[in-house]
């Protein structure tokens, strides 16, 4: 099927506050990604170009802050740049802006005296390079001048100007080439202007309106090494790639050609003739990325790396659902290879130091991913040769106790947490303040170590290991007598979300979803109903579910401010469109085999069609405001959110069996 292009028209593009709500997102397959708003100007230190993974997924740097063009035609000169400096914004080239659109790359349409001018943009899959073509529509010719700005730093951090930079730019026919620092990879960028005329100047205090909302350093200063200047016609157009390894102007149609059939192949994989299951499948392609020979998945863009949390919730419907089998098993592979003392990683930091193994829950959602990746493929002698010893030495550090406080207790639940130490999804700190303190035992952590042992001893039977199915069996079936007396709330017909000795807390929040979305449910008949009502009542909306009821004291209704107070409030009420997957799973669990229930169902998954056209363009973003009208905040484009809404689309409402299931089924 071919996928649709998202356009917005001149009324959007032409009002500088609405188009620079708008963004869009390239990603290269190895962590490094361009992006920007329609508008033309950088909002957000994470905006540029091009911004190269140095050591993928991570090591990553802004190398290619934007291209400042201006068109002179018929003696008058058009400025197309959007900047914003303090108390201005100049040029404003947004004005001339008519139309953008994805097809499949971003493309900006300008009009100005009888033309029009078209500028594509789109990055190099397994490259760190950008592609930039302008075509020019209309009798006669133009004089085309581009000005790169080049930031060159870490992509958390800022640029100012400085002494350090080398202001020499080699120049060649066809070819500049900027080294402004001896440790950072050199820029080639290879051209068809006429000129390219070195330059060394300074733009000063360029300023980010997001980072200045988010309560961060917004000015920038931006170094402009050299001008190129095209003569642009409708028969002759002008090309820039900028790239960390040489190319050729007339690479291009080559390059593009290569990346418009990859992009085609990826909607191809979409399971059904569906627009929105095609978008999402699209979207799910840019966080899969390359980690040394193996993949991973990105947490989100702008700023996150892999994470094993998001990486094993993700990977069913980025990996699974469209068909990549491949990647799903070499995410795996990766993650089974850094196992220690039990748990996998939570995330492998942006410059590569160790892994951090801080959290409870990504191990468990490990077993989860195997469970999934075998009920699509089959692929039995994959998950008993490199997974199951992985997946049984993980059982039994839980069972000995590994770090933070990690351990079974002696009835079968699993406990964890230190004071000072975030485990769970809800994992917000500031400073020494852990902002929901879990410790004990959280709820969902009790349906995903039950899942675990169900999943082993479950392939333990596969495996003919007799010992560790029936272990398995019993300490289940024990864990389960636990929950059931433990973690019921009379009161509000629901599930505490953490159990600690005597302590219960009644709080209601989405974790205990999981107790019936999970292939082996902790939670079923009445209790199981009465727990999707109280979360449909209290917690859903539009966007995805709250992660605090509003009548909770310490409901916070936006996330919005400096960083102290997003973070205050990022589990507090803030809406995660991720958890729209596991609950439309629990709610058709609880409903039965009703076509009622699945046109429910999917008309809330329909309602996400409009975050596909607002903040990330193609994408879903990470979380939203609790209240209405549910704006979007954190990452623009989060692998959790899409994986999600794609998993419970296809195996829950449309009912589409994994592959193998069914083969599977027929062989025991």
């Amino acid at each position: 099927m071919n996928l649709q292009p998202i356009t917005i028209e001149k009324e959007v593009c032409s009002d500088l506050e609405t188009a620079s709500q708008h963004e869009w997102l390239e990603t290269n397959g190895l962590g490094g990604f361009a992006s920007s708003t329609i508008a033309g100007m950088n909002t957000r230190r994470y905006h540029g170009l091009l911004t190269a993974a140095t050591k993928p997924p991570v090591g990553r740097v802004v190398l290619l802050s934007s291209v400042q063009e201006a068109i002179t035609i018929g003696g008058r000169r058009y400025e197309l740049g959007t900047n914003r400096y303090p108390g201005a914004v100049h040029p404003q080239g947004y004005r001339l802006l008519t139309t953008f659109s994805l097809n499949p790359f971003p493309v900006f349409t300008y009009s100005f005296d009888g033309f029009e001018l078209e500028k594509t943009v789109f990055l190099v899959d397994g490259e760190n390079t950008v592609v930039i073509q302008y075509r020019l529509r209309g009798t006669g010719t133009a004089t085309l001048e581009v000005r790169p700005l080049i930031a060159y730093r870490d992509y958390h951090s800022l640029t100012h100007r400085n002494d350090a930079i080398s202001r020499a730019v080699e120049v060649h026919s066809g070819r500049a080439i900027i080294t402004p620092y001896a440790d950072l990879p050199a820029l080639y960028v290879g051209h068809n202007a006429e000129s390219v005329v070195p330059t060394g100047d300074w733009y000063f205090s360029v300023e980010y309106d997001r980072e200045r909302e988010r309560g961060l350093d917004f000015q920038e200063d931006l170094f402009n090494p050299f001008a190129a200047t095209f003569t642009i016609s409708e028969a002759h157009g002008s090309t820039i790639i900028a790239s960390t390894q040489h190319h050729a102007a007339n690479d291009a149609p080559a390059l593009r050609e290569a990346e418009i059939r990859r992009r085609s192949e990826v909607v191809a994989r979409c399971p059904v003739d569906d627009p929105f299951i095609a978008r999402l499948v699209t979207a799910a392609d840019q966080f899969v990325v390359q980690r040394g020979d193996l993949k991973t998945i990105i947490a989100g863009y702008h700023w996150f790396s892999d994470w094993g949390r998001d990486t094993m919730i993700a990977l069913p419907g980025i990996a699974l659902v469209p068909g990549r089998y491949d990647v799903a098993r070499n995410i795996l592979r990766a993650f089974a290879a850094v196992v220690d003392r039990g748990m996998l990683p939570n995330r492998f930091p942006d410059a590569g130091e160790t892994p951090e193994y801080n959290t409870v829950d990504a191990t468990l959602w490990f077993f989860e991913a195997a469970r999934a990746y075998l009920a699509y493929t089959g692929d039995m002698s994959f998950i008993l040769a490199e997974l199951y010893p992985k997946l049984r030495d993980i059982v039994k550090w839980h069972l000995a106790g590994t770090r933070y406080g990690i351990c079974v207790d002696d009835d079968g639940l699993l406990r964890c947490g230190e004071p000072g130490v975030q485990l769970t999804w809800m994992d917000a700190k500031i400073g020494d303040w852990v902002v929901t303190p879990r410790s004990g035992k959280p709820v969902e952590i009790q349906a995903l170590w039950y899942n675990a042992l169900c999943i082993l001893r479950e392939l333990a039977g596969m495996a003919d290991d007799r010992d560790t199915e029936v272990f398995t069996a019993e300490l289940s079936t024990l864990a389960l007598t636990s929950f059931e007396t433990q973690f019921w709330n009379p009161e509000l017909g629901c599930l505490y979300d953490v159990v600690d000795g005597d302590r219960r807390d009644p709080s209601i929040r989405p974790n205990q979803v999981f107790a019936v979305s999970l292939r082996n449910q902790l939670l079923s008949g009445d209790r199981a109903r009465h727990v999707v009502e109280v979360v449909e009542r209290e917690l859903l909306t539009p966007a995805g579910l709250r992660t605090l009821s509003p009548h909770d004291p310490a409901y916070r209704p936006h996330y919005e401010g400096g960083v102290s107070s997003r973070d205050s409030a990022y589990h507090q009420g803030t809406v995660w469109p991720w958890l729209m997957g596991p609950f439309i799973s629990a709610y058709l669990k609880v409903l039965g085999d009703s076509p009622t229930a699945r046109e429910q169902a999917e008309q809330w998954l329909h309602g996400f069609e409009d975050q596909l056209m607002t903040a990330g363009l193609g994408q879903i973003a990470e979380i939203t405001d609790a209240d209405a009208p549910h704006h979007p905040r954190g990452c623009i484009a989060q692998a959790w959110s899409v994986a999600e809404l794609l998993r419970c689309a296809t195996e829950d409402v449309l009912q589409l069996s994994p592959p193998s299931t069914l083969a599977l089924a027929a062989a025991r």
